[in-house]
């Protein structure tokens, strides 16, 4: 295989919501190039990119494919995405890495939810795109209803350059007005017959030729000059005219194809070679230290590590794009972010399961390596002795979440390694030990992306899993203060223990400070300010620490003692076991003994004392609260609301944003559990949330005391 200069490179991500057709697509592209000699299916579980054993168990794509193609002496490298929500870590993954979209849109369904959240990242990461309508041999094809579609949602950017002449089952041939020509097929599809646009379809035709000729002009002065002047423009300076408006993100080229057939996928290809912007078309991306790194085949030669997986018979493999120089095989490099060296002792182009072995790649391109020692996925390798750094691809927030365990007590090391492996696939799951709720949580983006995992772990690794509704990491807290003493003493031959402390506990709030007299029962209690430390909590919250010892009545030497009685009840506090958080502690006297008194005796005392005054201080128990964000049809609003009045959601707000309705609420983490599950059900897949911490807010008092009796009966049970 021929050295690609950077100017013959391009990268392109093909996205689509699930069943738009790109897997198919990528197998009629693959086919004819060339790199495969047969086109393989879906069905038949025989394609190239979806090769793993849980994609045929489930049939549609979990994790980006890495592919490539030489076309019209260019090399496109694309990277299929999976359409699913639960999958969107492999498309952003692949988006950072890419400088063009290739959006799928499925002729019988035009903008679905998917397609609106994909190009929301797609927006946010600024890169150009392009529609291809797929599927127009489908029963319910309308490709005038598709096209309006994106017209409603993205504008007066959406130009088509190709209509079809007929769509449905019988669907054979198109117009094409970037050339003015009509393509026709075989039923087998492949090259097609290019001909003169028949009498009945040349005004509609010229219409929209013009339409995309004044696009094209648009975006260059001199070109918008030239039209003036000469009222059209050639074909070069339309390609031209489109590639900027693709480059600033103001045209959205709509085509159309039917990648079952091979129907339109040729003259889609020649698109891609002669318009789509090359590696240097597109702004330079920044390091972490902010210096912009030129995609410059002298420079030094920079690795960014953006996918690893393993593989059967082979292993480990790291996907990677040369950001700036040339990498050859052989070279030895630095892994900036681990600090250690790894050598490339064997690098390929690829194209799914299939690997070309390659010499050298250069900046800009696309390749794989195999076994380096220490290097995983977000790490940048570097030549000689430069620290250079990516971090640009940004995950979003999970959805879902379990906690995971081994059926097999003896198999919990190895899955935490498996899991851990996992997390540097598919970065979007994450697993973290809860010391809190001591549970193992995996967090996700749905039920489907966690039940994928605990196929692969079972299938795979071999190791029976099992989920379980993970904990809720409640809060408590206090209302009012409240004070106790209690005296700590034990006597069992020799030095015994004693230790008796006398505190005042009260809610902590900003700005507000200790007073100088409380009253309790109508007796008075001075308080004289010794010593005072504030505490951030790990958890959320703060602590106050109050010494107001006088007279000597404990001595200062088991004052550290009181403070990790405090800390302890603080860890575990009295109502559930839950963090308590936002509580003042005034110590204000006590006793001790000359001979038995010790730290562990002050300890015990504070933590008896400081129970007892947390119960009598009004105590509250705080859940976390998430704000969630929703976009659902229309028809299915009242739906969704009925859904989130039933789990206690409080309704911020409703918009509408390109014939969607966006509802903001505020929802319990605990209502949370299966509401990806629950929504899915409810809009029938056409609806999507997002989710992110809110804070923490006080239960309704039946429910506290609900989890007060789970508390207490699960203590008894222990007893």
């Amino acid at each position: 295989m021929k050295t690609y200069q950077t100017d013959q490179i391009k990268n392109i991500s093909m996205v689509g919501s699930s069943g738009s057709g790109k897997t198919t697509l990528a197998e009629s592209m693959l086919f004819e190039s060339g790199i495969i000699k047969r086109r393989g299916s879906v069905e038949a579980q025989n394609t190239v990119s979806d090769y793993f054993p849980v994609e045929h168990e489930y049939g549609y794509s979990v994790f980006p494919t890495v592919l490539h193609v030489e076309w019209l002496g260019k090399k496109l490298n694309f990277i299929d995405c999976p359409g699913a929500d639960d999958f969107v870590g492999g498309m952003i993954t692949s988006l950072g890495v890419t400088d063009t979209a290739l959006m799928l849109i499925n002729a019988a369904q035009g903008v679905e939810v998917g397609t609106q959240n994909q190009f929301r990242q797609i927006e946010k990461m600024k890169k150009p795109c392009i529609f291809v309508i797929n599927q127009l041999d489908s029963d319910k094809a309308d490709f005038e209803l598709s096209l309006q579609s994106l017209k409603d949602n993205y504008g007066g950017k959406v130009v088509p350059i190709q209509f079809p002449i007929n769509q449905g089952p019988q669907f054979n041939a198109l117009i094409d007005v970037l050339l003015m020509k009509m393509y026709k097929w075989k039923p087998e599809g492949g090259v097609p017959e290019i001909s003169e646009i028949p009498a009945e379809y040349k005004d509609k035709a010229a219409e929209m030729h013009n339409a995309l000729v004044e696009a094209a002009a648009e975006h260059d002065e001199g070109l918008m000059d030239k039209y003036f002047e000469n009222g059209s423009l050639s074909e070069d300076e339309m390609r031209m005219g489109i590639r900027k408006g693709l480059v600033s993100q103001d045209i959205l080229p709509v085509f159309c194809v039917c990648a079952g057939k091979d129907m339109g996928v040729r003259r889609l290809m020649e698109f891609l070679g002669n318009v789509v912007p090359f590696v240097s078309d597109m702004p330079s991306p920044a390091a972490t230290d902010g210096t912009v790194v030129n995609p410059d085949a002298k420079a030094a030669t920079s690795l960014y590590i953006f996918k690893t997986s393993v593989e059967p018979h082979i292993g480990e493999i790291s996907y990677f794009k040369v950001m700036s120089g040339t990498v050859k095989k052989g070279d030895d490099l630095f892994n900036a972010t681990r600090n250690t060296k790894e050598r490339i002792s064997q690098m390929y182009c690829v194209a799914g399961q299939n690997r070309i072995e390659v010499e050298e790649l250069l900046a800009g391109d696309i390749g794989a390596t195999v076994k380096l020692k220490n290097t995983r996925t977000a790490n940048t390798l570097n030549a000689g002795s430069s620290e250079m750094q990516f971090d640009f691809v940004k995950y979003p927030d999970w959805k879902y979440r379990r906690a995971v365990k081994a059926v097999n007590q003896a198999d919990d090391a190895k899955l935490g390694e498996i899991l851990n492996r996992m997390h540097e696939e598919d970065p979007t799951w994450r697993v973290e030990y809860s010391k809190e709720l001591k549970q193992t949580i995996l967090y996700g983006m749905g039920e489907f992306h966690l039940r994928t995992l605990k196929w692969r772990v079972e299938n795979n690794d071999k190791i029976a899993i099992q989920y379980d509704e993970p904990k809720i990491p409640y809060r408590e807290t206090i209302t009012k203060a409240a004070r106790a003493d209690y005296r700590h003493k034990k006597q069992s031959g020799g030095a015994g223990q004693f230790g008796e402390v006398h505190l005042i506990i009260e809610p902590l709030v900003e700005g507000v400070p200790a007073k100088d007299v409380y009253k309790f029962n109508g007796q008075e209690f001075k308080i004289s300010i010794r010593d005072k430390q504030e505490y951030s909590l790990d958890w959320g919250g703060k602590v106050e620490f109050i010494n107001s010892i006088v007279g000597g009545a404990i001595d200062a030497r088991f004052i550290p003692a009181i403070l990790k009685g405090v800390m302890d009840c603080m860890e575990q506090g009295p109502l559930t076991g839950s963090y308590a958080r936002d509580v003042r502690v005034i110590v204000y006297d006590g006793k001790m003994h000359p001979v038995d008194s010790n730290e562990i005796s002050f300890r015990l005392a504070t933590r008896h004392a400081f129970s007892e005054a947390f119960r009598n201080a009004g105590p509250k128990v705080m859940e976390p609260i998430y704000d969630v964000q929703i976009v659902v049809p229309s028809g299915r609003m009242g739906d969704v609301m009925a859904d989130l009045q039933s789990r206690r959601a409080i309704i911020m707000g409703m918009e509408s944003e390109k014939g969607m309705e966006k509802l903001s609420a505020r929802v319990p983490l605990k209502e949370m559990g299966n509401y990806s599950t629950s929504l899915s059900s409810a809009t029938g897949g056409r609806a999507s949330f997002s989710m992110s911490m809110s804070g923490y807010e006080l239960v309704p008092g039946d429910v506290q005391e609900q989890l007060l009796k789970e508390y207490a009966a699960s203590h008894t049970e222990e007893d």
